[in-house]
């Protein structure tokens, strides 16, 4: 039986090593815990983004090759006249350089098939023109006041346009800018968890960080040396 003394020293050798082993089971269950958050985030930001990230890589092909690729631009033309009743409201609204009167956008809605906005409208002597813009297309009408005439065009780029002007969110509304502001939080997510994922994998995987190292000098040089 050991002295007292020897005894008091070895006794809590047991009591560190059982704190150490707990230690790491507790750093071992955080650990698999963060990886399966990591893990739960980057999936569900990969589901999200999937389609629209098809969409923009796609088009960022068709974008960098515009001029190589053909496109038959499409015109249609109408002509019509505003009835009588309401060309009163149009003037009004012309002597107040104001919007399109909403009687006068239904009746282009109903009866020609123009869906016209309230404005803005560019008002000239007896006539107001409003543009009519649109993804992979353009177009305007115009209204004279006295007259009623109503003359209507739009040119139609293909969808390979329409998609190109969904890419760079022109004249696309507050709807699709909505959500690429959700997309791009989506692909933040997405690259933040795959970060993640590439840091808790690399001690396994060597090339991991010489791969995400070439990913950013790439560019880098690109964009110092050869783009004037």
């Amino acid at each position: 039986m050991p002295p007292p003394s020897e005894a008091a020293v070895q006794a809590p050798a047991p009591d560190l090593a059982a704190a150490e082993r707990a230690k790491a089971k507790k750093r071992a269950v955080a650990r698999a815990g963060f990886l399966r958050q990591t893990l739960r985030w980057h999936w569900i930001s990969a589901a999200v983004c999937l389609v629209g990230m098809l969409l923009f890589a796609i088009t960022g092909i068709t974008l960098n090759h515009a001029g190589a690729i053909m496109a038959k631009p499409q015109t249609i033309a109408r002509e019509g006249e505003l009835p009588a009743p309401l060309r009163a409201g149009l003037r009004a609204a012309e002597t107040a350089k104001g919007d399109l009167p909403p009687a006068t956008r239904a009746w282009l809605d109903k009866e020609m098939k123009i869906r016209a906005p309230a404005g803005p409208v560019e008002w000239s002597a007896g006539e107001a023109y409003v543009a009519l813009p649109g993804p992979g297309s353009d177009g305007w009408v115009t209204l004279d006041t006295e007259s009623g005439a109503v003359a209507y065009e739009q040119t139609e780029r293909g969808w390979i346009a329409y998609l190109n002007d969904l890419h760079k969110g022109r004249n696309t509304g507050p709807a699709w800018s909505w959500f690429i502001d959700v997309f791009a939080l989506a692909c933040v997510v997405f690259c933040v968890t795959g970060l993640l994922l590439l840091q808790l994998h690399s001690k396994a995987r060597p090339s991991t960080w010489p791969l995400v190292g070439l990913g950013f000098l790439i560019p880098v040089l690109l964009a110092l040396f050869l783009i004037h």
